[in-house]
C-alpha cells in the first residue's frame, strides 16, 4: 500500500511586503485559533479582523489546516530555539530536565488557557495529509530531553532499564495533565513551583533503583523462599517432627 504524500506548504513570494502579510495573518490566526479553537475558527473571521478578503488568506495557504500547521509550527520553533539558546549553559541532568520542565510550563501558558488547549489538542501526528508535518514537530520538540535522558543514561544518573520513549512519556505526560486540569478548571498555575514539584515526582522516577534497595529485595525473596523451604518441610516430616526429640539428657529441641 502506497503511502499518502505530506501536502507541501505553500510557499508564496518572499518579497518584503508578502513576508509581512503572511506574518499579519499568521499572528491573526493564533488569536482566533487560540479563541475559538480549530472546529469553530474560520478563515472568513480571520480576513475580517484583518480588514481583507478571504481570497487574500488563500493566496497564501491552502486553507484552514495548513493555517493552523503554520501557527503550530511557529509556537514550536519559538520554544525550541529558545531551549537551544539556553538548555547547553545548564550543566546537569537534574537541571536541565527542571529548565525544560518550567521552559514547557510557562511556554504553554504564556498567552493563556485557549492558546494551551490548542497547542495540546491540535499539536499532534494526525491521520490526515499533515501527519508528518506534526509528528516532525514532535521529534524536533522532544529531541532535547531525548538527549538529556541518554545522556543522563550514560552517565549513569537515569535508569536504564526502561526505554526512552517510554521515559520521555513520564516526563511529558504529567506535565499534560497538570495543563489540562488548569484549562478545565480555570485555575491560574503557579509555573515555578509547580516545576519544583514535578521535577521533585519525575526525579524519582528517573533515576536508577539504588543499590541498597535493591539488596534489600533480594534479602527479603531469600527469606520469603527460605521460610517457604521450612514450612513444606515440616509438612512433609508430619506431626512427629513438630514434636521435637529428646536428647540423652531428657532435653526436647
Amino acid at each position: 500500500m502506497e503511502k499518502t504524500p505530506v501536502v507541501p506548504i505553500r510557499r508564496p513570494p518572499a518579497s518584503a511586503k508578502s513576508e509581512q502579510r503572511i506574518r499579519d495573518i499568521l499572528h491573526m490566526a493564533r488569536q482566533v485559533f487560540s479563541e475559538a479553537g480549530f472546529q469553530a475558527a474560520t478563515t472568513t473571521e480571520i480576513a475580517q479582523r484583518l480588514g481583507v478578503s478571504e481570497a487574500t488568506i488563500f493566496t497564501y495557504f491552502g486553507g484552514k489546516r495548513e493555517l493552523c500547521v503554520r501557527v503550530i509550527g511557529d509556537w514550536y520553533d519559538e520554544i525550541i530555539a529558545k531551549v537551544e539558546d539556553n538548555l547547553p549553559h545548564v550543566h546537569g541532568a537534574r537541571a536541565q530536565l527542571h529548565y525544560l520542565v518550567h521552559t514547557h510550563l510557562r511556554h504553554l501558558l504564556a498567552e493563556g488557557p485557549g492558546l494551551c488547549a490548542f497547542i495540546l489538542s491540535e499539536g499532534r501526528a494526525r491521520n490526515d495529509d499533515f501527519g508528518e508535518v506534526y509528528a516532525g514537530l514532535q521529534r524536533r520538540y522532544t529531541a532535547p530531553l531525548m538527549r538529556i535522558l541518554a545522556q543522563g543514561q550514560a552517565d549513569g544518573d537515569i535508569r536504564r532499564d526502561m526505554p526512552l520513549r517510554l521515559l520521555r512519556s513520564t516526563v511529558y505526560g504529567p506535565m499534560e495533565h497538570v495543563l489540562w486540569d488548569a484549562i478545565l478548571r480555570g485555575a491560574r498555575v503557579d509555573v515555578a513551583a509547580t516545576a519544583d514539584q514535578l521535577v521533585g515526582f519525575l526525579w524519582q522516577a528517573l533515576q536508577p533503583p539504588q543499590r541498597h534497595a535493591l539488596a534489600l529485595a533480594q534479602f527479603r525473596s531469600e527469606v520469603r523462599d527460605a521460610l517457604d523451604r521450612l514450612h513444606a518441610s515440616e509438612e512433609a516430616a508430619g506431626p512427629e517432627a513438630s514434636a521435637g526429640s529428646e536428647n540423652k539428657d531428657g532435653a526436647t529441641y
